[in-house]
């Protein structure tokens, strides 16, 4: 039923009361979906009934982030339980199978940078993303962290205790490379150590993003002691180098505190009307092992005494997402929790052993929280210094365009090509002043017209608005303004199409030139007056450089795959599809060149008679 309607159920008054009627007064848990059946959001509640309706009594007052959830809601589900822990416990397994969208609460996914072990490969990589549940479900993130410089840190530390893969590809087609001759790679490329081996030297490592390296440095100490008694010295001595480079990791990270053989977490928030900087200090044996940031909205009119409200639910949607390991026996939280009781008993259950949340009010653990709040309140001082940067620049964008309100999402569009050939463009978007990449998208041109020899950014930019302008009056996502890189010519090219859509009244449209940086408004002869350093004309050149970087990068990759082929396609019987499947093998062009016949007739789809033509084709 779902997957058949599609009017959202704010603009569908008599079926939202149906649904809303059906719902039961009882513990558990709903599940928000949209037209495609997707879900958006899993929440629970004591009172299914009441907080589901809350959602639609008045929700443009709602934060920015649930009024553009609310909107786009065609179906609710829900789940009945006895009691609002069990429905906290589904809602935290629902959560982390189906991972929706707005159950993020981060604001902007890549403000702080997560870990990634990637478990679902046979030879787990281990790196520093800022895009989160975008993998496949067994893969592991670990964070947010705070400090990006010390989470490099760490990871190039850990990278020459232990003997990882370096590299994200080979740099050798038969042969390991110089990490491996020195110790630090265990010969991944070559499969010269097991999947097995090497997952327990990853798993090694992701104790130390679990704030189990106490544990591991014991692990290790006994394995060390077992080596010596059996006289192997080399492989002590190797044991004992790993301990001393974990011992020095959180050397200077010692926090004071009587009992510190204790594992705890500490919470605080620093807040304003609108945004609440949290910080989460990870604290194991007495060190300060992970330092993680969150921001989260302030609904509107909540009190400071009701802050708990926040910090409940970034427990909740942190401790989701850890190993039971990770839970630790303590944790301090500045603001009581309303449903403290409930998060203790699912954590306690989740961990397997009593965990306690603690409100502290005087000596070494008051002061500790209030470390974590001055933090946390700097942070937020950052983010409010950058806000009112953007503020100030969207303000002055919307006086010199004469705008009616300040522009919340602006989009930049850029044409990249080589006199022709491989002729991409590329669409960014800034929301509120900031680069939004999750919106960020490449588009290939079509146009049978533009091709090597023969450029037309005309006709190109046409095309792209075309095609994004093709679901215009359905789609939830419409800009406020958008900027061609360009001047007169570019502008009057996407105008045109605009007009034919008739879409020119409703979309704001302007281009800025390269050079002098000027704006051109539609139907103008001349630039508008302004100056290339006030902030307004700072703010679309940054959206410019960023649409010319994004297109550049695209347009070079499909010259590169294009450059890749270009000699294959030339060899007699060697189709697009098993091009594919000797570049998947190979890696490069360079090493199937360098193929013997025996190498290239080990490929899937290439047999003796094509990899002897392949082989007299570079030869």
């Amino acid at each position: 039923m779902s997957s058949i309607i599609t009017l959202p159920l704010v603009k569908d008054s008599e079926r939202l009361e149906k649904q809303l009627r059906d719902i039961p007064p009882v513990p558990g848990v709903y599940l928000m979906r949209d037209h495609q059946d997707n879900i958006l959001y899993i929440g629970k509640s004591k009172k299914l009934r009441s907080r589901v309706r809350s959602y639609f009594r008045d929700y443009n007052h709602h934060t920015p982030r649930i009024a553009l959830m609310v909107q786009q809601i065609t179906e609710i589900e829900f789940i009945v339980t006895d009691t609002e822990a069990e429905a906290l416990a589904l809602e935290a397994n629902l959560v982390k199978q189906h991972q929706p969208h707005f159950n993020v609460l981060l604001k902007d996914d890549k403000k702080y940078p997560y870990l990634c072990i990637t478990w679902s490969e046979d030879y787990p990589r281990i790196f520093i993303t800022r895009k989160r549940r975008l993998g496949n479900p067994k893969d592991r993130y670990y964070g947010p962290y705070v400090d990006t410089r010390v989470l490099r840190n760490t990871l190039h530390l850990i990278k020459q205790i232990f003997p990882l893969r370096q590299r994200p590809k080979p740099l050798f087609k038969d042969r390991p490379c110089l990490n491996y001759d020195i110790g630090r790679c265990p010969g991944v490329c070559q499969l010269l150590i097991s999947p097995e081996d090497y997952r327990k030297i990853v798993q090694k490592v992701a104790m130390i993003f679990q704030g189990r390296s106490t544990e591991l440095i014991d692990h290790l100490t006994e394995q060390m002691e077992q080596a010596a008694e059996a006289l192997n010295f080399e492989t002590a001595a190797r044991i004992r180098d790993q301990i001393q480079g974990l011992q020095s990791l959180n050397s200077e990270q010692k926090v004071s505190l009587s009992d510190d053989r204790v594992s705890r977490d500490a919470i605080a928030l620093a807040a304003n009307s609108k945004q609440a900087c949290v910080q989460l200090f990870q604290i194991r044996a007495g060190q300060l092992v992970g330092r993680l940031g969150f921001t989260a909205e302030v609904p509107p009119g909540l009190k400071l005494t009701e802050m708990g409200l926040i910090l409940q639910r970034v427990l909740e949607e942190h401790y989701q997402t850890v190993d039971a390991v990770e839970i630790p026996s303590e944790i301090l939280v500045q603001y009581e929790l309303p449903d403290e009781s409930i998060l203790t008993d699912w954590l306690s259950d989740h961990k397997g052993k009593k965990v306690t949340i603690l409100t502290p009010q005087r000596q070494l653990k008051a002061e500790l929280i209030e470390m974590v709040q001055r933090n946390a309140e700097y942070e937020l001082e950052r983010v409010q210094k950058l806000s009112d940067r953007n503020t100030a620049a969207l303000e002055d964008l919307a006086e010199i365009l004469d705008l009616p309100d300040l522009p919340h999402r602006i989009e930049g569009y850029d044409i990249s090509h080589i006199q022709g050939s491989d002729a991409v463009a590329s669409r960014v978007v800034f929301i509120e002043g900031l680069p939004a990449q999750q919106y960020y998208r490449h588009y290939k041109i079509k146009n049978p017209n533009v091709h090597a020899g023969h450029s037309d950014d005309f006709a190109s930019l046409a095309e792209v608005m075309r095609r994004r302008c093709r679901d215009y009056s359905t789609s939830t996502d419409k800009p406020d303004l958008i900027m061609i890189d360009g001047g007169k010519g570019q502008l009057s090219a996407v105008v045109t199409v605009l007009q034919e859509m008739n879409l020119l009244e409703e979309i704001r449209v302007i281009s800025l030139a390269k050079q002098r940086e000027e704006i051109f408004l539609p139907g103008e002869t001349f630039p508008l007056e302004t100056d290339p350093e006030q902030p307004g004309v700072q703010l679309l050149r940054r959206l410019r450089d960023e649409a010319h970087r994004f297109a550049i990068n695209f347009h070079r990759n499909k010259r590169s795959e294009r450059m890749k082929r270009s000699h294959l396609d030339d060899i007699p019987g060697l189709g697009h599809h098993r091009q594919k499947l000797l570049l998947a093998h190979f890696r490069s062009l360079d090493y199937i060149r360098m193929a013997t016949v025996e190498q290239l007739a080990e490929v899937s789809g290439i047999g003796p008679k094509l990899a002897q033509q392949i082989y007299d084709y570079f030869h």
